[in-house]
């Protein structure tokens, strides 16, 4: 029998698992996600040697996805650990390094340091991967571009993959530029928009579909779909998905206010209030204050020990429709020097996916001219989108 017959047919017999928190009062059934509905996939991994992409995120209920397959017998050989490490603790960008997990013995490989791919040596030790990682919608949040790397080392291996789907908290719009393959890095991979509009498990089938893989190969995949779920169905993560997005706020604030990383402005990484804050110490922003410090999940952040002056954004009520591009329209506009406003990097570009963006930036161009800019690329992408989503 096929693998992905084996997986289709254990749909009959599927087991109620107690599925993610739902602060969401309206909703009359709530979410299950693709890790949840576990007699989907467990038939699969039975007899295998499985090796999971996981973090802290990967969970069912208050049990870790390692430590639910451990006890049904399943032999889990290795955990690839993405950016912040396999328990969501480490700073951003911190070389995550390879180790043992105390409490399994597991082999935790890092995919966040001088390797971000498994290698064909851990390949040719397993027999199937499982990816079961929560995104929060943003190209630039780095666990998608872990997944692409996944999808094509199990590609080049001729390895089948499992992808546990997981609702997008901004999958209900799409916006932004689509990334110009000429600024694709790590924090960018697919000329996706910033703001795609997918579910993890819709995005692995577009990078399958599109061929986007490293020399147009494809992934033998597998996406365990959520239940009760649409793309205006609200969702509140019910864990933080890595240590500068604490809380609904600042994921919903995170696609617009992370631009500001490509310049002079702090978004509050080494405060209590990570990307619900922006402000600098070279310009007085706003009448709000803040002095970033070193404290775990940000060691040694932007302007540690400077006040800085500028907004607090806890309280304000994220755009639904679109990215919330005047923050950083006025602050580029009144800072004291346009020309030092942006890091001497360009690390926006990489950002953004294009140089456009700071381009118009510096030269005042407005905002409804930058958006019609992004229109015809981002027309495009939603008649490409359509093919791929698999909720409504």
């Amino acid at each position: 029998m096929s693998f992905r017959t084996k997986l289709f047919l254990a749909g009959f017999c599927l087991i109620g698992f107690a599925c993610f928190a739902q602060t969401n009062h309206n909703q009359p059934t709530a979410i299950q996600t693709g890790a949840d509905q576990i007699a989907l996939y467990l038939p699969a991994l039975q007899g295998k040697r499985v090796g999971l992409v996981v973090n802290h995120t990967s969970i069912i209920g208050k049990t870790h996805l390692a430590d639910t397959l451990l006890a049904r017998g399943i032999a889990v050989k290795t955990i690839f650990a993405p950016e912040h490490g396999f328990r969501g603790d480490a700073t951003d960008g911190a070389t995550i390094n390879n180790t043992r997990d105390t409490r399994t013995g597991v082999m935790i490989a890092s995919l966040y340091g001088d390797t971000r791919k498994p290698t064909p040596s851990q390949m040719d030790s397993l027999d199937v991967i499982v990816f079961d990682i929560q995104d929060v919608g943003a190209r630039f949040y780095t666990y998608t571009s872990t997944m692409h790397y996944v999808m094509e080392a199990c590609a080049e291996a001729n390895k089948p993959m499992i992808v546990l789907d997981r609702p997008n908290p901004n999958g209900h719009y799409v916006d932004g530029p689509v990334l110009d393959p000429k600024f694709k890095s790590f924090v960018g991979l697919n000329p996706i928009p910033v703001v795609y509009g997918l579910t993890i498990g819709e995005l692995a089938n577009m990078i399958n579909g599109e061929g986007w893989l490293a020399g147009a190969k494809t992934c033998k995949l597998t996406i365990i779909p959520l239940k009760n779920y649409t793309h205006q169905t609200p969702y509140v993560l019910p864990v933080a998905p890595s240590p500068n997005l604490p809380n609904q706020q600042s994921i919903l604030l995170y696609p617009s206010i992370c631009f500001f990383e490509g310049t002079v402005v702090s978004v509050g990484r080494g405060t209590d209030k990570q990307f619900q804050v922006i402000g600098s110490p070279f310009t007085k922003y706003g009448p709000y204050t803040f002095t970033p410090v070193d404290k775990p999940g940000a060691i040694n952040p932007p302007f540690e020990g400077q006040r800085c002056y500028g907004l607090d954004l806890s309280n304000v009520v994220a755009s639904k429709k679109g990215l919330m591009l005047n923050y950083i329209f006025d602050f580029s506009k009144r800072a004291s020097d346009r020309n030092k406003f942006f890091l001497a990097t360009n690390y926006i570009d990489r950002l953004a996916g294009t140089d456009q963006f700071r381009l118009q930036l510096m030269t005042g161009v407005s905002e409804e001219k930058i958006r019609k800019s992004w229109q015809p690329a981002l027309d495009a992408y939603k008649i490409k989108r359509k093919k791929y989503l698999l909720y409504p």
